[in-house]
């Protein structure tokens, strides 16, 4: 086991590093770089890059850059006290599993970041020219990537170490943009929203414990939207009753898919039995429905204090949009090559209501750049067919294309049959690599992304299988030795 590997990882816990706020970690490995005598480059943006000569022998090796990002997704449960700015993430052992104490365990990638100062700490491992780059937040904007300067890497090979399931061998990713929708009200009180009812009635309705997960790594695998599930019923009851809504709150990332949501609404006194028995019936369809992949949730339903609503004009258009746009899987590769993975896809990630707005985000991604295109005004236009005052864009980034006559891909394939009499699967990944910004201004850089099993990745259930990290790191070794 490398125990060398989980030191660093248990030291790079111990330093805050949420997205946008990697300062402690930067300095950290600043400080590292410099401690062990070697050449350290903290780029304009924050980006750290490591530069290791050769071992002795091996100075004629081609350069090889390791790469993993430094930011971290931080999610806790609900109860969970934690101040991720300055608390240090609490893992334990279950098992064969390493976990976090109600958080995120930041393996993702943490423990990346922790191979690539193993092998810069080491003085036993056989390589040619290393260098190491860390990236800052990848997570939220992929702005390390973004900004990398064109001629700072001078390697002709790149291992990314940002992948979740140990045997399998990314070559391609999936390009993505967000888009964030605005609706501008001014809250009012019920009556004055609907003189037409004497009397309303107000609920407050909420979904939690569902699996989430990564919107792109697992938006295949039929895993209920707390938003989509809660927009559901608000759509059937609007169409049986009079329906204001004053609250809905679901989803904190962009890149998550919502593991919970709450709503307050109200409804015609008369009609709050009727909302009690069909909020039942909803419950239990959508358990159903969901069976196999949701066998935690936890639904509540209570009566709560009126409140200032939503104008019932500007409700009705949030409420038709969170029913209509598109969220899950939109079409499948048709390259054979990359086996059957997700091409094109589009996550409902958030909705926040305060005083004045209603914000929604959603994150779109496909490998087929025209298809992000259609992905994204795909989404776009429900919004402007819902008349949202402003419908805004993130600059996105790019898909990685494969490279069929891929030298790394060859080699650390034949390294991993030689280690483990196994053939690794060679498949393209339906997230965000910042390979795709890397391949734009380094267009003949050979790239490759490895790394341990993960699950539950972006969510308090994140865990890292602890004998795939042996796995990996048996291979990264054998890697540099064979290049």
């Amino acid at each position: 086991m490398p125990e060398k590997v989980f030191h660093f990882f248990g030291e790079i816990n111990c330093i805050p590093r949420p997205s946008k706020h990697e300062e402690r970690m930067i300095e950290y490995l600043e400080q590292f770089g410099k401690s062990h005598g070697l050449e350290t480059i903290v780029d304009p943006v924050g980006n750290v890059l490591i530069r290791k000569p050769a071992t002795p022998g091996r100075e004629g090796a081609p350069v090889i850059t390791l790469q993993s990002h430094m930011d971290m997704v931080c999610d806790k449960l609900g109860d969970y006290e934690i101040d991720f700015l300055n608390d240090p993430i609490e893992t334990y052992i279950d098992g064969e599993w390493l976990k976090a104490r109600g958080t995120t365990l930041g393996a993702d990638d943490g423990i990346g970041c922790a191979m690539e100062l193993a092998i810069l700490d080491s003085d036993d491992i056989e390589h040619g020219p290393l260098e190491c780059l860390f990236t800052r937040d990848e997570e939220t904007g992929l702005t390390g990537a973004n900004n990398l300067q064109a001629g700072l890497l001078t390697g002709s090979m790149l291992l990314n170490l940002d992948s979740e399931d140990e045997g399998l061998f990314y070559v391609s990713c999936a390009g993505g943009k967000t888009t964030t929708a605005t609706f501008a009200y001014e809250k009012v009180e019920a009556q004055a929203a609907n003189a037409d009812v004497a009397q309303w009635f107000f609920i407050k309705a909420s979904v939690r414990g569902l699996t989430g997960g990564h919107s792109g790594d697992d938006i295949h695998k039929k895993r209920a939207n707390a938003i989509k599930l809660l927009a559901r019923f608000l759509y059937i009851e609007q169409k049986k009753m009079p329906l204001l809504l004053a609250q809905f709150n679901a989803g904190k990332l962009h890149n998550a898919i919502p593991r919970e949501g709450e709503i307050v609404f109200a409804v015609p006194f008369v009609e709050k039995e009727t909302v009690r028995a069909d909020w039942n019936v909803f419950c239990s369809d959508v358990e159903e429905e969901y069976h196999v992949t949701e066998q935690s949730i936890q639904w509540n339903m209570e009566s709560t204090e009126a409140e200032p609503v939503i104008p019932a004009e500007v409700a009705g258009r949030i409420m038709l949009v969170l029913q209509a746009v598109h969220a899950g899987v939109f079409s499948k590769v048709q390259d054979t090559f990359l086996g059957d993975i997700t091409e094109t896809s589009s996550n409902l990630a958030s909705v926040l209501t305060d005083a004045d707005h209603c914000t929604i985000v959603c994150s779109q991604r496909s490998s087929v750049m025209s298809n992000l295109t259609n992905m994204v005004n795909t989404v776009r236009s429900v919004f402007e067919l819902a008349h949202a005052d402003s419908i805004i864009h993130n600059d996105g980034y790019p898909a990685w294309k494969v490279n069929p006559n891929s030298h790394l891909r060859s080699v650390a394939q034949q390294c991993y049959r030689d280690l483990f009499n196994a053939e690794p699967t060679v498949i393209g990944i339906h997230a965000g690599l910042e390979c795709g910004l890397f391949s734009e201004r380094y267009p003949d850089l050979d790239m490759l992304s490895i790394g341990p099993t993960m699950r539950g990745v972006h969510s308090p259930d994140e865990r890292l299988n602890i004998p795939s990290v042996d796995k990996v790191w048996q291979l990264i070794l054998q890697i540099l030795k064979s290049i």
